[in-house]
């Protein structure tokens, strides 16, 4: 009878330290699901200008050091790549950090590609050589390396091109803010932003025609695909894909916001400042506080809402923004 009293006490705490471990994972797994807020780019690039020159360029690579901070820094800082809870189970914030570093990968691509060199010929520079690839390494390790540690190194050869860059003694680090820069980097963010739009909108299921070779008469393609197909987001991505595109708007009016500053003269020649700053509000739309619990998904003019399709809307508007704007940019 005592033994039996005894296993009974040992399950009642057993019982109590597993009502206590879950209900702190359950705190933790809201606080760790929070977004963060938005920073002004101008202010983030005087507080980290302390010594430097701020200079053309200065805005726009300190903010992408510092979106990619954000990332690594947050509120339970990095949880894609998570193997217990509560980081395991929190896919929607994954997700959202999945769209910031899609971003994170194209801008530093395209510092290294396009905003560093001069010409198609000239030399890349080397720190932007470096932090390139860090940002691109796998986003789900864990160890040996992890990828924390991956995107940290990426982020200090950012910061060695910042200080290399606003250093008048050095002249081999360089942005140059041409309207043709711009505009392939916001090619970049058009098919990034198409593809989401689609993907939002498959939430219900769609019939659509094969537009795969529209506007070429002599175009052709490898295999044979149907005159017709259904395009359809499964259930259970529904809102992985909303939270990727929240993610993807969070990190964009950031980059773009840094762009309007060191773009100024330029965005000005081309009259195009009204379009840069309508995408903008487009993309600060997606980031209303969500009035639900869950991501619904009802049918298009059902009674219940389509979550998915509302951010479609926003990120088709923004799309079409930057259309138009890089069609403004390569007018003469």
């Amino acid at each position: 009878m005592e033994q039996k009293m005894k296993n009974n006490k040992y399950l009642v705490v057993l019982a109590a330290v597993a009502a206590v471990l879950l209900v702190i994972s359950l705190l933790l797994s809201f606080y760790w699901s929070s977004e963060p807020e938005q920073f002004g780019v101008s202010e983030q690039a005087e507080a980290v200008a302390k010594r430097d020159t701020p200079v053309i360029g200065y805005v726009t690579t300190s903010t992408l050091i510092a979106v990619a901070s954000t990332l690594l820094d947050k509120s339970g800082g990095y949880i894609s790549n998570d193997l217990l809870p509560p980081g395991v189970w929190l896919d929607n914030i994954s997700n959202w950090e999945f769209g910031v570093l899609v971003q994170v990968r194209d801008l530093s691509r395209a510092l290294r590609k396009d905003f560093s060199r001069s010409q198609s010929q000239s030399r890349e520079d080397a720190d932007l050589a470096i932090a390139e690839p860090q940002f691109n390494f796998d986003s789900d390790s864990w160890v040996m390396p992890s990828t924390e540690s991956e995107y940290r190194a990426g982020i200090k050869a950012l910061k060695r091109y910042l200080r290399r860059l606003s250093d008048k003694e050095e002249s081999d680090a360089q942005f140059y803010a041409r309207a043709d820069n711009l505009r392939n980097w916001l090619a970049d963010i058009e098919t990034r932003l198409g593809s989401l739009s689609q993907r939002l909108s498959a939430s219900v299921g769609q019939r659509r025609i094969n537009t795969d070779l529209a506007g070429d008469a002599e175009a052709s393609q490898s295999t044979e695909s149907p005159t017709e197909f259904e395009v359809k987001t499964p259930w259970h991505q529904i809102d992985d894909v909303f939270y990727e595109a929240r993610g993807t708007s969070w990190a964009l009016i950031h980059l773009l916001n840094a762009i309007q500053v060191d773009f100024a003269d330029t965005l000005a020649k081309k009259n195009a400042r009204v379009s840069l700053q309508q995408i903008i509000r487009e993309l600060e739309a997606t980031q209303i506080e969500l009035g639900s619990p869950v991501i619904l998904n009802g049918s298009g003019f059902g009674l219940f809402a389509n979550h998915s399709l509302v951010m479609a809307s926003y990120i088709a508007r923004a799309n079409a923004a930057i259309i138009d704007l890089r069609e403004l940019l390569s007018q003469g």
